[in-house]
C-alpha cells in the first residue's frame, strides 16, 4: 500500500480543529489561550496555547475513530522501516523502560551495560528486573566509556543462560556506536530480544555515511528521543519493534502502565512534523550537517589547546565500532581547565551552552538546524575561550579513578536496596556499605553510583572531587554529598 509522507495527520487534525471552530468544554483549562496569564502569553505566544488541545475529544473524536495518532505512528514506522512505532509524550526515559518491561519481569534476568542511562536504572528499581551488567570497553587513557562489545554479550549469556534478553545504549552522549548487528545476532541464536537505547540516534536512519541505525541491525525494540538530535520538542520520543519476539500489544500495554492520559498534542505534533521533515528531505539535511561538522571540526583543531574526538580516537581494537561526528566532543585537556570551569565561562561570558560537559571535555552538537551563523559564533566563543584559559587557573582536578576502581559489586537488586530499609551515613565513612540511592554525574547521566552496588573509596572520592571541581550530581540525596543513604544494618534498621 503506498504511503504518502507528506501528509502530516496530527498537524492535519490540528488545522481542522481551528477551521471548525471547536469550542471546548473540556481540559485544558486555558481555552486556547483565553484564560492564560497575559504575562505567560506574551512570553510563550498565543501559538503555543492554539496547539495544545486534548488528544482524544478533541484532537480526535472521544474514540479516537479519527485515528490521528494511529496514522502518524504508522508513517513513522514506514519512515525508518520498523513494523511498529509508538509515540510518547514523557520522553525516552518512559519508553526505555516500557521496553524492558516487555522483555524482564520482576526477578527475570536481563544482560545490560553498565554505561546506560540513569532511565534504565530506575527502570529496575520499579520493576525488580535483576541487572546482570555487561562492561563497557573503557579507554583508561582518555578516561571514556565505550559500548560494550558482542562477545562481553556472548560471555554474559553464557553465564546468565536465563537472561530474557539484553539492552545496549547506542550511541553513546559521546558518539561512540556499537556493533549492533553482532548484538542482535547473539540474542538471536537464543531466541531473546535486543533493546536498543538509541536515544541519541534519531537522525541515524537518514544518511548511509551515519552509523547503522537499531532496526537496520536488528534489533527488536529500539528507543528514539527525538529532541536530542531531531526536531522535536523536548519530551517528544518514539519506540519502534519489529519482529516476532515481542507481541506489539504488550509493548503498548506495559507503556500505557507509565504513561500519562494527558499526552501532550504539541509534542505529538513536533514527532509528526519531523517525520514528514526527514522523510522528504532526511538525506539532503543530514548532509549539509555532516559537512557543516566536518568544517567545525576541521576549525577546532587549529585552536591550540583543543582537539575534537574523532574516529581515530573512539574506535579500534577494544574501543567502539562506529562513531557519530555530530556531537562534537572536543577534549580541551591542553587547555589546562576542566570541562566544568569552561562550559561555565562560555555560558557566562558568550552566552553559549555547551552540551556534555565533564572533567576534560565539553560537547558542542551539530544538527542540521546549524549553519555557517551559528557554527561562526560556537568557533569564536571557543577561540575567546582558548584566549581566556590561563587566567581561569585550572581549578580543583577531578580523582577519576581507573576502569577497575569504577566497577563495584552489584551486592543487592536495585528495588531491594531503594525500597528496602535505609540509613544515611558520612561519605568518608560509606565505604564498604550498600548504596540505597543512584548519583549520577549529568550530563550525560550515567550513574557512577548504583542502589545495591557495594560503595568503594575510589568511586566516593571521585564523586567529591567532581563536585567541589563543579561536577553536577542532580539525583543525590544531600546535594552537598556529606551523606549518602545507604542500606541500613540490623541496629541502625530497628532504631
Amino acid at each position: 500500500m503506498a504511503v504518502d509522507h507528506t501528509e502530516a495527520p496530527v498537524l492535519e487534525a490540528l488545522v481542522e480543529y481551528h477551521r471548525r471552530g471547536r469550542l471546548g468544554f473540556t481540559p485544558p483549562g486555558h481555552k486556547q489561550a483565553r484564560g492564560a496569564d497575559p504575562a505567560v502569553r506574551e512570553v510563550l505566544g498565543d501559538a503555543v496555547f492554539l496547539g495544545d488541545v486534548l488528544a482524544s475529544g478533541g484532537l480526535d473524536d472521544r474514540l479516537t475513530r479519527g485515528e490521528v495518532l494511529d496514522r502518524a505512528e504508522r508513517l513513522l514506522a514506514d519512515a525508518v522501516r520498523a513494523d511498529h512505532t509508538f509515540f510518547t509524550t514523557c520522553g525516552s526515559s518512559l519508553s526505555v523502560k516500557a521496553a524492558m518491561l516487555s522483555v524482564a519481569g520482576p526477578h527475570e534476568k536481563l544482560l545490560i551495560g553498565r554505561d546506560a542511562h540513569k532511565s534504565v536504572v530506575s527502570g529496575l528499581v520499579l520493576s525488580g528486573v535483576e541487572p546482570v551488567w555487561v562492561e563497557p570497553r573503557w579507554d583508561p587513557r582518555r578516561h571514556l566509556a565505550h559500548p560494550p562489545s558482542a562477545g562481553a554479550y556472548e560471555s554474559a549469556f553464557a553465564a546468565h543462560p536465563d537472561a530474557k534478553g539484553a539492552l545496549v545504549t547506542s550511541p553513546t552522549p559521546y558518539g561512540a556506536c556499537a556493533d549492533l548487528r553482532a548484538i542482535a545476532d547473539v540474542c538471536h541464536r537464543r531466541s531473546v530480544p535486543l533493546i536498543v537505547d538509541e536515544a541519541w540516534g534519531a537522525h541515524l536512519p537518514f544518511h548511509p555515511d551515519l552509523p547503522s541505525w537499531a532496526m537496520d541491525a536488528g534489533a527488536d525494540i529500539c528507543v528514539t528521543s527525538i529532541h536530542k538530535m531531531g526536531s522535536g520538542l523536548e519530551q517528544g520520543s518514539v519506540f519502534h519493534l519489529q519482529g516476532g519476539l515481542v507481541a506489539p500489544e504488550l509493548l503498548k500495554m506495559r507503556a500505557d502502565l507509565l504513561g500519562t492520559t494527558s499526552p501532550s498534542v504539541l509534542i505529538y505534533a513536533g514527532l509528526d512534523g519531523w517525520r514528514r521533515q526527514m522523510a522528504l528531505r532526511g538525506r539532503e539535511l543530514m548532509g549539509r550537517a555532516l559537512d557543516l561538522a566536518a568544517e567545525v571540526r576541521a576549525a577546532i583543531e587549529e585552536i591550540d589547546g583543543m582537539h575534537v574526538n574523532d574516529r581515530d580516537d573512539f574506535c579500534g581494537p577494544d574501543l567502539a565500532d562506529d562513531f557519530d561526528p555530530l556531537p562534537g566532543i572536543i577534549d580541551i585537556d591542553g587547555l589546562g581547565v576542566t570541562g566544568f570551569r569552561a562550559a561555565d565561562w562560555l555560558r557566562d561570558q558568550r552566552a553559549l551552552d555547551a552540551h556534555v560537559v565533564d572533567h576534560r571535555r565539553i560537547g558542542a552538537q551539530i544538527t542540521h538546524a546549524d549553519d555557517r551563523e551559528t557554527t561562526g559564533e560556537l568557533l569564536a566563543a571557543l577561540k575567546d575561550l582558548a584566549r581566556a584559559a590561563p587566567e581561569l587557573g585550572s581549578g580543583p582536578r577531578v580523582d577519576v579513578p581507573s576502569p577497575a576502581e569504577l566497577r563495584m559489586e552489584q551486592a543487592e537488586l536495585p528495588r531491594d536496596a531503594f525500597f528496602g530499609p535505609t540509613a544515611y551515613v558520612p561519605t568518608e565513612k560509606a565505604a564498604g556499605r550498600i548504596a540505597a540511592e543512584m548519583i549520577t554525574p549529568y550530563p550525560p547521566g550515567i550513574p557512577a553510583v548504583l542502589p545495591g552496588e557495594r560503595l568503594t573509596e575510589p568511586v566516593l572520592r571521585y564523586l567529591r572531587t567532581g563536585l567541589e571541581a563543579g561536577m553536577n550530581l542532580p539525583d543525590a540525596s544531600d546535594p552537598g554529598f556529606g551523606t549518602i543513604r545507604v542500606a541500613a544494618s540490623g541496629k541502625e534498621a530497628a532504631k
